[in-house]
């Protein structure tokens, strides 16, 4: 199990990433845009959308630090552009924590297996704290 740090930037995240890269000397990041998700005819991807950062991430001094650019049109607040990501192996750890985070909380995605993750899922927990959940069965993609 890990809690990992996902921070979100307002279509400056390659830019950023690069720089903590250079700052930290890690590895160059890996970066998959929105441009390279796959196609949804019911949610056509706006132009400006396809070249901003879906998911990268780092790993500095043995944590894992997760960005993307908030998707153009989502809120974006600089100093709040932060989330904790739940990364387990344990599905029932999973639902555990989901389901006691969503008494009073509010969900933004129900867990479910979407094209990155086999389980994933997102809450603002009742203090306002976003979480990430994401089931790591051994086929991270980055």
């Amino acid at each position: 199990m890990a809690v990992d740090i996902y921070l979100n930037f307002n279509g400056n995240c390659r830019e950023v990433v690069n720089f903590y890269a250079k700052v930290f000397g890690t590895e160059a990041p890996k970066i998959m845009t929105f441009g390279e998700t796959p196609p949804n005819p019911e949610y056509p991807l706006p132009e400006e959308a396809k070249e901003l950062v879906m998911h990268t991430r780092l790993n500095i001094s043995g944590s894992n630090v997760m960005f993307s650019d908030v998707f153009p049109g989502m809120p974006f607040i600089e100093g709040n552009n932060i989330s904790l990501a739940f990364v387990s192996t344990d599905l029932e750890e999973i639902n555990s924590a989901f389901s006691n985070l969503k008494e009073g909380g509010k969900v933004g995605m129900e867990l479910q297996e979407t094209f990155w993750s086999k389980y994933y899922g997102q809450i603002t927990d009742k203090f306002g704290i976003e979480w990430q959940f994401n089931y790591d069965n051994g086929e991270v993609f980055m």
